[in-house]
């Protein structure tokens, strides 16, 4: 614990920079250099896919990273495997109906780290065909033993594994920030996944550069509550 997080220390997990996602045919279809099919799409979900727009967050992952290590805070990686033999009944199924392809082989260049990768000493769990970093082995017991209360999240994608991490760490009682420069969203438009996650986790959303991300949020005086002013 550190000084002025009475709730815990704080540690950046950086969900699923894997190669499958960040250039595999994911990336492509949804991110891909053809922006021809989008131009048109003249809403803030047309600008969510351009291909600039995943990149930009792969760097922020990396900037992230270094900015955490400056800052003593701990990083935390989590990867996916898709591989068959992991996957429930309804995940195959679902693949099977929508034609989708096993992601991340355990092995496999897809499953490797794209970019931003754990220095000598940080943690990676493993996430087998599920969302939640809380399935990954270990992942909880990690946190609890460092008496982590603040989750700092980045990575891919904000409305899946990011989103499934960050409603997990609400309802276990971690505060949870999340990185808006540091991810992107892969089916829903974005500021509409932020805005739940502040809505619905009370999540914190703001940037690497905000020094506030980086440590827990204190709860406010009943003085600074009254100072409020009401809505309209």
């Amino acid at each position: 614990m550190t000084a002025g997080e009475p709730d815990g220390a704080t540690a950046l997990v950086v969900v699923d920079v894997q190669n499958d996602f960040c250039t595999g045919p994911t990336a492509q279809a949804r991110f891909g250099k053809d922006t021809s099919r989008f131009r048109t799409d003249k809403s803030r979900f047309g600008q969510d896919r351009d291909p600039a727009v995943l990149e930009a967050a792969v760097a922020g992952c990396v900037r992230a990273a270094d900015q955490a290590r400056e800052r003593g805070v701990e990083v935390i990686f989590v990867r996916f495997v898709g591989d068959p033999e992991h996957q429930g009944a309804a995940w195959r199924l679902r693949d099977s109906v929508l034609g989708k392809q096993p992601k991340c082989l355990d092995g496999s260049w897809g499953a490797e780290f794209h970019a931003v990768a754990p220095a000598p000493g940080e943690r990676v769990f493993t996430k087998r065909a599920c969302f939640d970093a809380f399935l990954g082995d270990g992942f909880a017991e990690h946190l609890a033993a460092r008496g982590v209360g603040h989750l700092v999240l980045a990575g891919l994608y904000a409305d899946v594994c990011v989103d499934t991490t960050a409603r997990t760490a609400f309802q276990k009682g971690f505060h949870v920030t999340v990185l808006t420069d540091c991810t992107a969203a892969l089916h829903l438009p974005y500021d509409a996944v932020l805005r739940f996650m502040r809505v619905v986790y009370g999540a914190r959303t703001t940037t690497a550069h905000d020094p506030r991300a980086w440590t827990a949020p204190v709860p406010r005086t009943e003085e600074e509550e009254s100072c409020v002013l009401p809505p309209g």
